[in-house]
């Protein structure tokens, strides 16, 4: 009678028997090896470091722009940081005297720069484990809401369980600028989701073997715990910090006093203060000395101009137009745009003031009607013309003020 070669059943109590030259394998075992090679693979890890091409700063930078319109200065800071990362990995592989300290980043944009966007697509060139959390949900241990652990957490299942892995990895945390202290006096109350945080961040950022809950989620002591060292991660920071622009104004207008006040007010760009950002700002803003002095590397994101916002709009390799261009050629449709509703799209955008999200929501309210009947029906073809997309705007504007 024909059965298992490994477990021993016999071929009436398996779904599927395979016959081999000498001998025979059920189902069962077949989904079981399958299972037992995957844990192999995993352990063995797929961040090997000994065979990645480690690219130039300049290589990386030629990425991201593939990806990412202007912010050329962020782009410089990170793809240094990135490049230093990995010769940071490859240096401590080797045991040298010389022991080259982490520089962790922070980026101050306005919402809707490209903050998130650069993470994520520097994500897509690393060979370490990469993982964006965001701060707004980190609460003081105790406290409803996700330890700071939490973050490990998703850079461990990020890297498969692979602790050496994730001890390689890189982190971005965004809404850094949500932690902020509350109030002006420090420890007079409570600031479980403000200092409270940062306090919990220093161990992380400094280099610490911190225990973190492999599922996530609150701490209890029965838990089982993964050590892991953070001394090898570097961490990237954004944020939008609403109002330092006015902190900085004050603290430029501070120093117009003489001779030569005038003059040097009129060399100071007010249409972007960001530029002239310091760690000073940033702890009048909220952030507590420690981790500003945790985050060494500051730098920031231009606001986005009109000519920078029609670029985004179409020149990107997963430019919003082609994104729904994509979306229709699925269906068999080609969607063709007329070269005036890109201008009034970034009109709009530069109207209500929302970055390159504007972008996208504007494009949503031209096109939804068209993404709800067009499937439905045999046309091949849907050409959108400056009429078209102008009375799909000011029908959504109605519909608001009616609903207002």
């Amino acid at each position: 009678m024909d059965k298992c070669s490994f477990c021993g059943r016999p071929r009436k109590d398996t779904n599927l028997l395979i016959a081999g030259i000498s001998g025979h394998i059920c189902d069962n075992c077949i989904e079981q090896a399958n299972s037992i090679l995957e844990e192999e693979f995993k352990k063995k890890g797929s961040f090997d470091m000994k065979g990645v091409k480690l690219l130039k700063p300049s290589e990386i930078k030629t990425f991201l722009d593939q990806y990412v319109i202007g912010q050329d200065s962020a782009k410089k800071y990170l793809s240094v940081a990135v490049y230093n990362h990995y010769k940071r990995l490859m240096q401590s592989d080797k045991g040298d005297d010389v022991e080259i300290e982490k520089s962790n980043i922070i980026l101050v944009g306005e919402t809707g720069t490209g903050k998130t966007l650069l993470a994520r697509t520097i994500a897509r060139m690393l060979h370490v484990p990469f993982t964006i959390v965001d701060a707004t949900v980190l609460t003081e241990a105790g406290y409803v809401g996700e330890d700071i652990e939490s973050i490990l957490t998703r850079l461990l299942q990020a890297a498969d369980y692979n602790v050496e892995a994730a001890e390689k990895g890189i982190v971005f945390i965004d809404e850094i600028d949500k932690i902020a202290r509350k109030g002006d006096n420090p420890s007079i109350t409570r600031d479980v989701s403000g200092e409270g945080v940062q306090q919990g961040l220093l161990k992380l950022l400094e280099g610490s073997i911190v225990n973190v809950p492999p599922q996530g989620g609150r701490k209890h002591p029965d838990q089982k715990m993964i050590p892991v060292n953070t001394k090898n991660i570097l961490f990237i920071c954004g944020g939008a910090f609403d109002g330092i622009d006015r902190k900085i104004g004050q603290r430029l207008n501070t120093k117009m006093v003489g001779y030569t006040a005038s003059r040097n007010k009129d060399n100071i760009d007010q249409s972007n203060l960001l530029q002239y950002i310091t760690p000073q700002d940033l702890k009048s803003f909220g952030l507590i000395p420690e981790i500003i002095g945790r985050l060494p590397i500051l730098t920031y994101l231009e606001p986005l101009n009109r000519s920078t916002l029609r670029l985004i709009l179409t020149e990107p390799k997963n430019s919003i137009i082609r994104q729904y261009e994509k979306l229709f050629e699925m269906d068999g449709i080609k969607l063709v745009f007329d070269e005036a509703v890109f201008e009034y799209i970034v009109d709009k955008a530069v109207e209500f003031k929302l970055g390159a999200r504007g972008l996208r929501s504007i494009c949503e309210t031209i096109i939804i009607d068209a993404m709800f009947e067009m499937p439905s029906k045999k046309e091949k073809e849907l050409r959108i013309d400056l009429a078209y997309a102008t009375e799909k705007i000011d029908k959504a504007n109605i519909a608001m003020l009616k609903a207002s």
